[in-house]
């Protein structure tokens, strides 16, 4: 029998390849390590598992090109587009997405990275230079840069053992199931951890739950990254929702990762559903994709650090500048927008109240800051949410003998129309063109996927209303004065819908799901030999 090594360096029996590293891809989707060459310049050195295998434009195109050049251990995050046709994640992602407030990315790549750049004579260049990448669809930024903290000092000094190791112990660990408190080993350490819920108080701080707890997005330290534009927080706010393209021209990758990440999760629990690049260069595949003057900027937000930005990017309608950036050629202001009276629609005096709680600790600055920018966005989505559930059938209206009834479609002028008695305006202590700011939100990105999102949890909740209807009917009843043709039709049909809601995972009343599999084998088995045999091939 085979042996491989777990991290203790006791041995166990090696898996089959068809399961070796399922519970390590549902944390990560492999390790990189980035070093400098003499002969290649920065080149991937490493990537573990070994049969990970990673595409030139995700290796070359991205993973080497974040590779900053300040002296010291430096921590920052990044986000990489997968290439076209890349198998997914053997990890099953539709119980994680039902539940979690973040769902896993589909087309992109998070990069945690640990960058270390210290002089060495040893080396012919003089210092030593190498990052070490954990690669995911999971937003968790605090536990894998965490976990970075942990595992890279140690790896820059024993290298690829150690990674292995580290590597096998993650493989060990439980699946991140949504509402779970978790238990991770790692060299010696135990992170205990709570994987974020759509079920989580909204606004709860996380620290006072658990000393390391796993924090998606919306848990960045907003007080620290908006410190110098706190005044503009209504602004910002407002490009975030209508998904307006913003450079952050930042003095390190640390901060303007830190800053974009804390822009997208300004708007939660609302998805942000606009491209965003918490650290970008020059260096990207997609350099000259979102560079080109030839046409409008994207709707993204790009994080940089580079001075030579600052002429490509001079006509793009809002740039955030953050700290020393000692760039030459300055711009005149910290927040560039563009003229106000097109896009400011609320007052920002609560940005200027805010900075009166700047004397506290920081921890009570972010958990205000959090709380104003979540009710804010409650305040907006709330009514869009009110009128959204007034678009689902009566559940009086699903009955067993049809299809579920349709979700009736999204009307702007009648949403509109409720907004006196249900707006924004009568919870929030804003004033302003509400009105406008909708009409705004209509065209955006954020919309579009808010709005496909709702439908889709709308339709599958008719789906598992319709499966209980059909459960609490008299379906053997219904059978027996029925022809052959149409029993078989309802067979074909129950088992479709029993298999669609099983793959889905939808949620059902306990039993609903085996009672109508029990269903129908007692009506396969009343049937003749030969159909009870073409059934059971299905």
């Amino acid at each position: 029998m085979d042996l491989t090594s777990d991290c203790s360096g006791s041995p166990r029996p090696a898996e089959d390849s068809r399961c070796r590293w399922l519970r390590f891809s549902s944390w990560l989707e492999c390790v990189c390590v980035v070093t400098f060459d003499l002969e290649l310049g920065q080149a991937i050195e490493l990537v573990y598992p070994q049969d990970v295998k990673l595409t030139e434009k995700e290796g070359r195109g991205h993973m080497v090109c974040y590779f900053p050049g300040c002296l010291g251990d430096t921590q920052f995050s990044f986000r990489l587009r997968q290439s076209v046709g890349r198998r997914t994640s053997r990890f099953t992602e539709d119980v994680y997405n039902r539940d979690a407030p973040v769902t896993l990315e589909v087309s992109h790549f998070f990069g945690y990275v640990y960058f270390r750049q210290v002089k060495d004579v040893s080396v012919k260049r003089g210092y030593f230079q190498k990052s070490l990448v954990l690669v995911s669809r999971l937003p968790y930024t605090h536990l894998f840069h965490s976990l970075l903290q942990i595992i890279a000092p140690e790896f820059f000094e024993k290298l690829e053992p150690c990674l292995e190791a580290v590597c096998n112990e993650i493989d060990q660990w439980p699946s991140p199931i949504p509402g779970l408190t978790l238990n991770l080993p790692v060299m010696g350490v135990v992170l205990q951890v709570r994987i974020p819920s759509k079920t989580d108080k909204p606004g709860g701080s996380p620290v006072k739950q658990i000393a390391r707890e796993v924090r998606a997005l919306l848990f960045f330290s907003p007080t620290l990254c908006f410190q110098s534009v706190l005044i503009h927080l209504q602004m910002l706010w407002e490009l975030m929702l209508l998904g307006e393209p913003v450079v952050v021209m930042a003095p390190s990758p640390n901060v303007s990762s830190e800053t974009v990440l804390a822009l997208v999760s300004s708007i939660s629990p609302l998805k942000f559903c606009c491209d965003f690049r918490p650290y970008f260069t020059i260096h990207d595949s997609e350099f000259r994709e979102y560079t080109t003057r030839t046409q409008a900027p994207a709707s993204v937000i790009l994080g940089v650090t580079n001075p030579f930005f600052i002429k490509t990017f001079q006509t793009w309608p809002h740039i955030i500048r953050l700290g020393e950036t000692k760039m030459a050629g300055d711009l005149p202001k910290q927040v560039k927008v563009k003229k106000l009276s097109k896009l400011k629609t609320l007052d920002t005096k609560p940005g200027k109240m805010l900075r009166h709680s700047e004397k506290r600790p920081s921890e009570v600055q972010s958990a205000i800051l959090r709380r104003h920018l979540l009710e804010l966005t409650q305040s907006f989505i709330i009514p869009l949410e009110r009128y959204m559930a007034s678009q689902m059938p009566l559940q009086r209206s699903v009955t067993p003998w049809k299809t579920p009834p349709q979700i009736r479609p999204f009307s702007q002028d009648e949403f509109m129309s409720t907004l006196d008695h249900t707006g924004p305006q009568l919870t929030s202590v804003l004033k302003g063109d509400w009105m406008g700011l909708y009409r705004k939100f209509f065209r955006s990105p954020n919309f579009d996927g808010w709005y496909r999102h709702r439908h889709k949890e709308m339709t599958q909740k008719l789906e598992s209303l319709h499966l209980e209807v059909i459960c609490n009917a008299d379906l053997l009843g219904w059978t027996k004065d029925k022809s052959e043709v149409e029993i078989v039709d309802l067979i074909l049909k129950l088992r479709e819908k029993l298999i669609k809601a099983r793959r889905q995972q939808l949620q059902v009343k306990d039993g609903v799901l085996d009672k109508l599999e029990a269903f129908i084998t007692s009506i396969i088995s009343s049937l003749p030999e030969d159909l009870q045999t073409v059934l059971g091939t299905h």
